[in-house]
Parts: structure tokens; sequence; C-alpha cells
């Protein structure tokens, strides 16, 4: 079944081209160029993927993420000219997997969708890390009876993780292994998903327990 892309940008060269590049790649994109119709588009297209501007007419791409969050899991790649601002920062606050600062090269931007696009390795794995359990080929993780709604990126994230536990994981590891960068790259992705998913799993996230930081390092899962 071909991957349906929703592609969210109001400069028409630049969407025809993206459109271009996807299609020659097997995708196939649907386009909105207004962020007051990005989210009913979402919800009529029901794609697999999301690019989103962060600079639209009407409600812009942050507050267009955060309502398709609200909502749904889908894979969203935030496309940005402010490689060095909070925007960045406040996409992936509001649930962005991943972003691209224009200009980008076309085979990075498939490379990052791809990567969200991958599917989950197919194994019998059940992981237990504190008192979660992780069950891979369910993918759902549960505490007790309760299941905890995770994202695909924040389960990949968790699962990581938990599949070695009291491993310590530089962020550049989690990079390569989560995100797919095999070169360095900007490593707040990883620590604002370490936030939110925290704010899932944690009994309290002020004081992790499960996710725990080793100062000047990285992260590691264990605890209860």
């Amino acid at each position: 079944m071909t991957p349906r892309i929703l592609v969210v940008d109001d400069d028409q060269a630049l969407a025809e081209m993206i459109g271009i590049v996807l299609r020659s790649e097997g995708f196939e994109p649907e386009f909105s160029a207004d962020g007051n119709d990005a989210v009913e588009a979402f919800r009529n297209s029901e794609p697999d993927l999301v690019l989103l501007d962060v600079m639209l007419p009407g409600i812009d791409g942050i507050e267009v993420c955060k309502r398709i969050r609200a909502e749904s899991g889908t894979p969203i790649i935030m496309l940005t000219a402010k490689s060095d601002t909070a925007d960045v920062v406040v996409g992936l606050e509001n649930g962005a997997d991943d972003y691209v600062v224009k200009p980008f090269n076309p085979k990075e931007l498939v490379a990052r969708i791809r990567t969200r696009l991958r599917p989950t390795a197919s194994d019998s794995t059940v992981l237990h890390v504190g008192d979660l359990t992780v069950d891979v080929p369910g993918h759902e993780v549960r505490r007790g009876d309760t299941a905890i709604a995770l994202t695909p990126l924040e389960f990949d994230l968790l699962r990581a993780l938990a599949e070695k536990p009291n491993q310590v994981f530089t962020r550049e590891m989690l990079l390569e292994q989560v995100w797919g960068y095999h070169y360095k790259a900007d490593t707040r992705l990883v620590n604002v998903h370490v936030q939110r998913l925290r704010a899932k799993i944690e009994h309290d996230p002020d004081n992790p327990k499960i996710v725990t930081t080793v100062r000047g390092v990285g992260y590691r899962a264990g605890g209860a």
C-alpha cells in the first residue's frame, strides 16, 4: 500500500518540488497551504506522515502540530527555516517527531520520512522496565491493566532503552538508533522527547525513576 504524506506548506513552488520528490520515491502526497485547513485535511486524508511548515497563514505550524497530536500519533516532521530558534524546541514539545531545516537536501528528507515509516521489527519480545510492561509485537505499554498512549517514536525510544536496562545511551546513540541519524545532529531532539516520554510514564516526571539521566553522558532505563 502506498504511504500517504500530507504536505502542509504555503510555498507553492516548494510544495510542488516536495510532491515531485515524494512521487518519485513511491509516496502519495496530499497538500494543504493553510494552517486553518490543515487539521481538516489531516482528518480527511488520514496520512501516514505529515510534513508541516512552521510558518503558515491562519494558525501556525506549531498549533497545527499540537492539534494533530491531541488526536493522533501519526509521525510529524516539521519544516523550518529557523534552525537556531525556540521554534524548533516548541515544535518538538508540542509533538513533532523530527524537523528539517530549509533549504534541505531531498535525499535527506526522504531518509527522515523512511525512518519514521519503517515497520517495527517483528518479534515476540515483552520487556519490563520499572513497573511497566512493553509489549513489542502489540506496540503497547501498560502499567498494570492501564495502557499508556505513546506515539510511535516515543514507543521506539522507550523500547531502545528497555531492551538494554541499565546501559547508558549517549544522545548520539539514541539519535542513530531511534531517529536514524548517522551523522552529528541536534541532541535537543533526544532531550525533548525524553521529557515527553517521562511525562507519560513516570509517577513523578520531575523525579524520574524509569528513564534516568546520567549527567554528562546520556540516559538509561531501570528502576521502579
